[in-house]
């Protein structure tokens, strides 16, 4: 099978022409090249086009821009590569007066180096094989034309004699380049390698840019659904506390029907009729003008003003409970050392006693009803030693302990 690549024996890079061979020698002072059947690989980037030679180039490809994507078209691009010096254009003389014509050019055997010659022929190779291996392999080495050899054993004019003009017969080789110009060359090369890279660098930002304005459209939409979604949830949240608040006034209201039906029970009452159970509003109307308006108690006062609390506060249940706990220590210390006047004045600007009860609504005028009064330009509030009453006191404690245990307490 004829050679699709030339294969660098010092790192093994594959490389698609001589010129690319010898473009690689100047980079790397590489020069062990050899002729081989494995074709250059060409992955090609289904989304964006670009070609990348090997594995490595295909997956720092897919690292930068995110692409993972790639057709094989390595079978399409192969080709055989070729290595015989590139033959100058024949001269042709020009037809002038009619006195001459162009003849065709005399085609010779190359000259080959004698000695490797002599030492392929002694191996047991045919004389024009091991022509062809030295010319083609460019008579540097026995090794390198052997290796010709084995490459192309297969190929049907492998025994024929290579032929070149007469007049490149005598030609010397083609000058190598000098240490300087070998330089200039290197440094033309890596300019042009820093080109190429910072081409590639840019592209890859822009690329980058585009990837970072997908992102940020993509973090501003799943924003918006999150907040979507929460608002939908605090809305079913709403909801849920309503269905249970309203589930809760049903459960008291039937209990407080339970607990009237078994009173009229033990009293010997008559079950009461339903008609009765909701008079019309005219009746209640009447009813409420005709009886008299019975004054509320201090503990009827105290509730409201635990109920108004824990209403106003509702959303804050710890904040409900601290109060009642505070307002009960109050109370309770108060009832144990009536005659400690520390227990009995209260300063009003307090920092702890306004976030527990002083900035709550209610709670000053829980302790208004509990016998305190403001003195010293509502400074403080005092409860004098004589108007300390024990009922109140016991009456306060009762609607605090029945508001912190309750769970419907102020529902309704």
């Amino acid at each position: 099978m004829a050679g699709v690549s030339l294969k660098c024996g010092d790192c093994g890079a594959l490389l698609k022409s001589v010129e690319e061979a010898q473009e690689h020698a100047e980079l790397t002072s590489h020069s062990n090249f050899s002729e081989s059947t494995e074709a250059v690989l060409n992955l090609v980037c289904t989304t964006c086009g670009k070609p990348c030679r090997s594995k490595t180039e295909s997956d720092l490809h897919t690292k930068r821009t995110g692409h993972t994507e790639f057709a094989d078209k390595t079978s399409e691009a192969a080709k055989p590569i070729s290595l015989e010096v590139t033959k100058a254009p024949m001269e042709v003389d020009e037809p002038g007066d009619g006195s001459s014509s162009a003849q065709p050019e005399e085609m010779v055997a190359p000259e080959v180096d004698q000695k490797l010659l002599e030492e392929l022929e002694g191996m047991g190779f045919p004389k024009a094989r091991a022509t062809r291996a030295l010319h083609y392999s460019g008579n540097i080495s026995l090794e390198a034309a052997v290796n010709w050899v084995v490459e192309h054993e297969n190929d049907p004019d492998v025994d024929e004699m290579p032929l070149i003009p007469a007049n490149t017969k005598a030609e010397a080789p083609k000058p190598t380049l000098t240490p300087e110009e070998m330089k200039l060359k290197a440094q033309e090369l890596k300019e042009r390698a820093r080109k190429k890279k910072e081409e590639e660098e840019k592209r890859m930002e822009r690329e980058r840019e585009k990837e970072r304005i997908r992102i940020g459209r993509e973090l501003l939409e799943a924003k918006r659904i999150e907040e979507e979604n929460e608002r939908k949830r605090l809305l079913a949240l709403r909801k849920a506390e309503k269905e249970e608040e309203k589930r809760a006034r049903e459960k008291i209201r039937q209990k407080l029907e339970e607990d009237k039906a078994e009173r009229r029970r033990k009293l010997g009452l008559p079950p009461e009729e339903p008609a009765t159970v909701k008079p019309s509003a005219s009746v209640a109307e009447e009813k409420k003008s005709s009886l008299p308006v019975r004054p509320a108690t201090k503990a009827e006062q105290m509730r409201e003003c635990l109920r108004t609390l824990k209403q106003t506060h509702k959303d804050d249940d710890a904040k409900v409970k601290r109060a009642f706990e505070t307002l009960l220590t109050y109370i309770g210390n108060v009832a144990k050392n009536p005659n400690e006047e520390k227990y009995r004045k209260i300063r009003v600007k307090n920092q702890t006693f306004l976030d527990r009860v002083g900035s709550l609504k209610g709670g000053i005028e829980f302790l208004e009803i509990c016998g305190f009064e403001k003195i010293e330009g509502d400074e403080f509030l005092f409860l004098p030693r004589d108007k300390v009453e024990m009922a109140v006191l016991n009456s306060a404690g009762s609607e605090l302990n029945s508001a912190i245990s309750n769970p419907f307490f102020g529902v309704l």
